[in-house]
């Protein structure tokens, strides 16, 4: 039934902004943008919708509503984050470019099966660029480690 991620959306502070990271840095093309004027249950609305398309057809949508409030605050990586698969040529190239541009990132973080660089998007939002590791793979053993961790769960 389900084919893929259509795509993902989040509020954002400011869509000017916003697409300069995902446009502008990541070179995400902003494929699709609405203005919503009135909810589907009739409210007034003042919200702009935006859609930043990725390769395989999908998208990372954002919404800005200067008026309506939204408690904005820094993600830890674990709590909420944003992973796009890149090639790991990718992963010093993106993380000198950052280094120019003054946006915050950390990496490259050995995960073993993926290395990863990471960002800070202008929303606070951590965005994850990550690198298969050639021969490596999240198979059947991701099952076993799932059990461990609920055995370990038990004794917190």
């Amino acid at each position: 039934m389900i084919e893929r991620l259509h795509h993902a959306a989040y509020r954002c502070l400011d869509s000017e902004a916003t697409r300069a990271f995902y446009e502008g840095f990541l070179g995400l093309p902003l494929v699709d943008a609405l203005i919503i004027q009135e909810t589907k249950t009739g409210r007034a609305a003042s919200v702009l919708h935006t859609f930043f398309g990725l390769p395989d057809g999908s998208a990372i949508a954002f919404f800005e509503a200067p008026d309506e409030p939204f408690d904005f605050k820094p993600q830890h990586d674990f709590d909420l984050h944003l992973a796009l698969k890149v090639p790991e040529s990718a992963l010093t190239e993106m993380l000198d470019r950052a280094e120019k541009a003054g946006i915050d990132h950390r990496g490259v973080s050995d995960h073993g099966f993926i290395r990863s660089v990471y960002f800070r998007d202008p929303n606070g939002y951590v965005v994850e660029l990550a690198a298969d590791v050639a021969g490596d793979s999240r198979g059947p053993d991701a099952s076993h480690v799932f059990d461990e961790w609920l055995k370990i769960r038990t004794k917190l």
